[in-house]
């Protein structure tokens, strides 16, 4: 199972790719979209719809994950984010990929075992989960992690897992859902 998770941000969007396989995890990709602050608002959504787009066409995911936003005081602060989370999820559902949201509280109990955990706390259990040599550079990049690690352990928690592993298996010998599902791995020939 190869799962999106995103923490989204219009100067910071974190994005980690994970699979889970019987409760073990492979970190595939993990980064941010780095936007810089004087580029209006429209060039950074594109930039973040772009670079999940070419993330879901290299893995494939078969779910996508993203932190709810955060309700603050700032009422512009959290247009700006709806605008980050609309994109997001734009990408995955116009890759038909079932997207799932989670709030930062659930994320961080799901993962550090305390909703109230900081992000250094986060980012530790994080490289603990996912056996990382050193944390992520950017604290948005380990937040998008914690939420792809969230919705494998939901997942497997609801028994969704199994229904999916057992309807993979029953399509796992089809070639043309294999050809279909992964275009870019087969070759072409002069």
């Amino acid at each position: 199972m190869i799962i999106l998770g995103v923490d989204p941000g219009t100067l910071l969007t974190g994005y980690g790719v994970i699979e889970g396989k019987k409760g073990k995890f492979r970190v595939l990709e993990f980064d941010v979209v780095k936007n810089r602050s004087d580029e209006k608002m429209p060039i950074r959504l594109r930039a973040i719809y772009s670079t999940l787009c070419r993330i879901i066409r290299r893995y494939h995911p078969d779910e996508f994950a993203i932190e709810t936003a955060f309700y603050g005081k700032n009422a512009q602060s959290v247009m700006k984010l709806g605008h980050a989370r609309g994109v997001s999820i734009l990408a995955a559902v116009n890759h038909e990929i079932p997207t799932t949201e989670y709030a930062p509280r659930e994320v961080k109990r799901a993962v550090v075992g305390n909703g109230a955990a900081s992000k250094e706390q986060v980012s530790y259990m994080v490289q603990s989960i996912l056996r990382l040599k050193a944390a992520p550079k950017f604290y948005d990049a380990t937040d998008a992690l914690a939420v792809a690690i969230c919705h494998y352990n939901r997942m497997e928690r609801d028994g969704r897992l199994a229904k999916i592993t057992a309807a993979s298996k029953r399509t796992q010998n089809n070639w043309k859902s294999f050809i279909q599902a992964h275009p870019e791995r087969i070759a072409k020939h002069p």
